[in-house]
Parts: C-alpha cells; structure tokens; sequence
C-alpha cells in the first residue's frame, strides 16, 4: 500500500512521516514529500532529527526521482539538508559507499543545466558534502 504524503505541519509530524517512509525504504514516497515540502523548511521540520538513514533516504529519493525532472528542486534539497542541525556529524558518520550516492546525485546534477544553480553553486554546495 503506497503512502499517502500530504505536507507535514510541524516538525514532529515531519519526524513521524518520515520514520514511516524510511521503515518502508519507500522511496517515492520520500519524493512525493520532498516534491511538496519547501526545501527551505528542511532544517525547520528535521529540528534535530537527522540522521544517517534519513540523509541516505533522502539522497536516493532526489537521485532517482527528483533531478532528473526538476534539477533546480534536488539542487535546492541539497542546500538546505545541509544547513540542517547534525549535518556535520551525520556525514561524518557516512561510509564510503554511502558518499558515493551522495556524489552520483552531484555527478547527475551537474550533467543537467538548471536556472537555479550554476556550476560553481554545484561545487561549492559539493564541498560542504566533503566530496
């Protein structure tokens, strides 16, 4: 049974949205919700709730189904996941495997052209990821 996602009011609600998908791995489902959440709400609604598994999640979901229709929305994703509280330490904690996703969802952007970032963006935004 697919999950429903409609856009989570708060962060406790995004937490339990999110925890469901992720017990699931249900990808789709994760851009369904990426795809109707304001990229600039991330750090808000993941408060201090990242995690490896929800970074991981969430990259596979942009990569697979979100910037390869809207480049500029997984751009975006990007740059706000980023300024989320433990970002640091969550990628820090991410294995080699796990950052070679991360840089494949990278390589794809920048193979696709976006009005909403440019080339020095992508790789600004890539050393952040430490690649």
């Amino acid at each position: 049974e697919k999950l429903r996602v409609s856009e989570p009011p708060n962060a406790y609600d995004f937490g339990q949205i999110i925890n469901a998908l992720n017990a699931n791995k249900d990808k789709a489902a994760c851009a369904d919700l990426l795809t109707i959440t304001d990229p600039k709400t991330l750090p808000v609604l993941l408060s201090n709730k990242l995690e490896g598994e929800i970074l991981l999640i969430f990259i596979q979901s942009l990569e697979h189904y979100i910037a390869g229709k809207d480049p500029g929305l997984a751009y975006r994703h990007l740059f706000y996941l980023s300024k989320a509280e433990r970002f640091k330490v969550v990628l820090a904690l991410l294995s080699k495997n796990e950052k070679e996703e991360v840089q494949q969802l990278f390589d794809l952007l920048s193979e696709s052209q976006s009005d909403q970032y440019s080339v020095e963006d992508l790789e600004s935004l890539k050393k952040v990821y430490e690649l």
